[in-house]
C-alpha cells in the first residue's frame, strides 16, 4: 500500500490536548483535515510537504491492514525507503510505552548533550520500584554521557534515565516538558511523557504510530543505532570514593540474544524493548530487508514474551 506523504503538524500542536489514556482518537492524521488547515498542498501525485514530513509513512485510515498473525494490541510496519505503511492494527490507540520511552530519552541526550561530558549520578536515580530495570549505578558515581547512554539502552537502566534527565534539564519534570515538546515537534501529537524511563503513570502514554515517528527521528543519529544495537557493553564507572570499577550490561532483546530469529535475510539494525504489567511486552526495531530497504516495526502490548517476538518476526516478514 503506497501512502501519501504529508506534513503532520505544526498547527496541530496548537490544538492538541494532553488527554487521559482513555481518550479516543478521531482521525488524528487525516489528510483531508490537514489539507483544510492548509498544511499540505495538493499536487499531481498526492499530498506533499516540503518539510520533514515529506518522507514519512502516513496511513490513509485507521482500519487494520495486513494484520493477521500478530497477537498484540497495537503494531505497525513501515518501509522507510519507499514511504509505505505495510501492516498494522490499533496504530492510534493510546498504549503505555514502558521502556520504549527511552528511545526519546536517548534522542534528547544526543541532541542536547556532549557525549564526552562527565555525568554524576543523582540521589534521585536510586529507584526502589519492584522489578525496575537498573544499570547498577549508585548516587555519586561518575561516567561519561556516552557510557551512560549505553546504560540506558543496553540494560534499560531506569537509574541511567533519571541521571540523563537531571544532566540535560536539571530534573525529571523539566526533562518531561522537553520530551513532550520534542515529540510534538515531529508529529507525535497523541503521546504524553511524564518521566524518562517509562515506569507506569496514567499521564504517560504513546501510540504505535507516534513511536514510529520518534524512532524514525532517533535513527537519523548514527550514535543512536550504536547504543540500541549492542548485545553487551562494559563501562568504566568512578565511584563517589574515587575508585574505578567495571560494570557490564547485557541487552534483553531476544533477537540480539539469539533466542528468536527474524526472517531470513533480514538484518537487525537497532531496537528497544519494554515491559511492565500495564504495558505488556513491547518492542521497536529497525531492520534492513534483503532488498536493502530500511524497515521500522513496532509492537505494543503483546500478552507474552513469546507472542512479542513471534509476532514481531511475522510482522517484519510482511515487508519482504
Amino acid at each position: 500500500m503506497r501512502l501519501k506523504h504529508i506534513l503532520i503538524i505544526p498547527l496541530f500542536v496548537l490544538s492538541v490536548s494532553l488527554c487521559s489514556c482513555s481518550a479516543e482518537l478521531s482521525e488524528p492524521y487525516s489528510t483531508e483535515r490537514l489539507s483544510q488547515l492548509n498544511i499540505a498542498a495538493e499536487t499531481d501525485d498526492g499530498y506533499k510537504a516540503a518539510g520533514f514530513a515529506s518522507a514519512l509513512c502516513v496511513p490513509e485510515d485507521e482500519a487494520p491492514l495486513n494484520s493477521e498473525g500478530v497477537n498484540a494490541a497495537a503494531f505497525g510496519l513501515f518501509n522507510v525507503a519507499t514511504g509505505e505503511y505495510v501492516s498494522g492494527s490499533g496504530l492510534f490507540e493510546q498504549v503505555y510505552p514502558a521502556s520504549t520511552t527511552k528511545i526519546l530519552t536517548c534522542l534528547l541526550a544526543l541532541e542536547n548533550g556532549d557525549l564526552d561530558a562527565i555525568v554524576t549520578i543523582p540521589e534521585e536515580s536510586d529507584i526502589t520500584v519492584s522489578g525496575s530495570s537498573m544499570a547498577d549505578l549508585k548516587p555519586g558515581d561518575q561516567l561519561s554521557l556516552r557510557d551512560l547512554l549505553y546504560g540506558l539502552m543496553v540494560p534499560s537502566g531506569n537509574d541511567a534515565a533519571v541521571a540523563i534527565a537531571h544532566h540535560i534539564s536539571g530534573g525529571v519534570s523539566e526533562f518531561s516538558d522537553l520530551m513532550n515538546e520534542r515529540a510534538h515537534s515531529i508529529g507525535a501529537t497523541h503521546s504524553h511523557f511524564s518521566n524518562p524511563h517509562g515506569l507506569p503513570s496514567d499521564d504517560h502514554y504513546t501510540t504505535a504510530y507516534d513511536m514510529y515517528l520518534i524512532f524514525n527521528e532517533a535513527m537519523k543519529h548514527p550514535e543512536f543505532a550504536q547504543f540500541a544495537s549492542m548485545k553487551e557493553y562494559t563501562a568504566q564507572v568512578t565511584g563517589a570514593d574515587g575508585t574505578v570499577r567495571e560494570v557490564t550490561w547485557e541487552n534483553g532483546n531476544g533477537f540480539l540474544a539469539g533466542r528468536f530469529e527474524l526472517p531470513d535475510g533480514v538484518e537487525l539494525k537497532a531496537g528497544k524493548t519494554g515491559h511492565t504489567n500495564a504495558a505488556g511486552f513491547c518492542l521497536v526495531l529497525s531492520e534492513t530487508a534483503p532488498s536493502g530497504d530500511e524497515l521500522i516495526s513496532v509492537v505494543f502490548n503483546a500478552p507474552t514474551y513469546d507472542d512479542l517476538y513471534n509476532g514481531m518476526s511475522t510482522l517484519v516478514g510482511k515487508g519482504l
